[in-house]
């Protein structure tokens, strides 16, 4: 953990970043049923988690994409007040650069992050498959090309349907399914120009997705382990979780085991995501990516019995937490407001998944009707963005 001296630090006070995403939303709640002193940061007013109950106040902040430098600075001077105890930042938007400026932003306050060189093995997907590789853990036959003429080659060589992947993203984001080599070329040109460096892998047959949620110490010792299956996502190819449940059983236990050997191999601490797909050929695991941050089905972990940020804000504060043992298996929980709606619109109309859609007797990652207040939040965010092509864009993929 990236730690500040700690003077003048009141006890009980977080600025948790990106309050928009259904992550930070979780966040909010988990450490504000603790009565811990909320602060929600996004670049606009109308953000998902700033209108939860256990908001204690909101920010307006520069956009850390448009302007990193004015983001930075109003950090600082937010930090400056010696009023927080524990940056949480969320989403990418943030993360990096918190991550660039730690050394600044650590003289006023604890970052709930690894330090740099330990982030970066996760934030990169081409760093996290390299020491995968090294390590012998089960991955998709990956290329790292670093200019057009080695993508040339990797296309005569590699078999189809093959997938371009940005080093650097999330969400899907110029990720590309190639059927040929000259669709792989176009692919890799324009996810270059526009992400930068990229992987080139195999295509893995979907037969199932795991994930591995976890929580490391600063030896890289395991202090809490959940698994989850995804049962719908959106895009329907293979993006965002929009129902899913905890599972407890071989396969569970033996991609938790290779998690945990990655992360180690990593030197990772906090709290981390690890993404397998089942080969449908073979049924073996293969390595998907690293999510190096609180993940979208946040608060299905919770539900379970595992309270990550909670956990997370006591490490970060004490050094150490004592192991978490187990997690309820069987829970289920849905994000509805988009992603299953999308899901719905974009999977085969038949009878069964109209069912499967219609049921609403499982918990929500926003909706609650004890705290209804993120709700109204997301449909003032929506309004807002409703007239941003960016926005439809990144919605409507496929």
């Amino acid at each position: 953990m990236t730690e500040a001296g700690g003077e003048g630090l009141s006890q009980g006070a977080v600025f948790v970043t990106d309050a928009q995403m259904r992550s930070s939303l979780a966040v909010i709640r988990s450490l504000g049923k603790r009565e811990l002193d909320v602060t929600a940061g996004e670049e606009t007013r109308y953000a998902t988690g700033a209108f939860s109950r256990y908001c204690s106040r909101r920010l307006v902040y520069p956009s850390p994409k448009r302007d990193e430098e004015r983001f930075v600075r109003f950090l600082l001077d937010t930090l400056r007040s010696g009023k927080i105890d524990v940056l949480f930042p969320v989403a990418d938007a943030c993360l990096k650069p918190i991550v660039d400026h730690e050394e600044e932003i650590s003289r006023y306050t604890r970052i709930a992050l690894p330090p740099r060189d330990v982030f970066m093995k996760g934030y990169d997907k081409g760093a996290t498959l390299r020491i995968a590789l090294d390590n012998g853990i089960p991955c998709p036959r990956t290329f790292f090309p670093e200019n057009p003429s080695d993508v040339a080659g990797i296309a005569g060589e590699i078999d189809y349907p093959a997938v371009v992947k940005p080093r650097v993203s999330s969400g899907r984001r110029g990720v590309r399914v190639c059927r040929d080599p000259q669709d792989l070329v176009r692919a890799y040109e324009a996810s270059a120009s526009e992400f930068g460096p990229v992987v080139v892998q195999e295509f893995i047959p979907n037969g199932g997705e795991l994930g591995v949620y976890s929580l490391l110490n600063a030896r890289s010792e395991p202090r809490a382990v959940t698994v989850q299956r995804r049962i719908r996502s959106y895009p329907v190819s293979g993006g965002a979780s929009t129902f899913r449940e905890t599972v407890k059983d071989e396969r569970s236990r033996e991609a938790a085991g290779i998690a945990l050997r990655l992360l180690k191999a990593m030197r990772w601490s906090g709290v981390a995501m690890v993404e397998f797909r089942i080969d449908a050929r073979d049924g073996s695991l293969k390595l998907m990516e690293v999510n190096p941050r609180f993940w979208g089905s946040l608060h299905l972990s919770i539900l379970s019995g595992v309270d990550f940020p909670y956990l997370l804000y006591r490490m970060v504060m004490d050094g150490d937490v004592e192991p978490v043992p187990d997690y309820q298996e069987g829970v289920q929980c849905r994000w509805l407001l988009p992603g299953d709606i999308l899901w719905y619109l974009s999977a085969p109309k038949t009878l069964q998944n109209l069912k499967e859609f219609l049921r609403f007797d499982t918990s929500d990652d926003i909706l609650s009707l004890h705290d209804p207040g993120p709700t109204l939040g997301f449909a003032l965010a929506t309004a807002r963005y409703a007239l941003d092509p960016e926005m439809w864009r990144f919605v409507l993929r496929r």
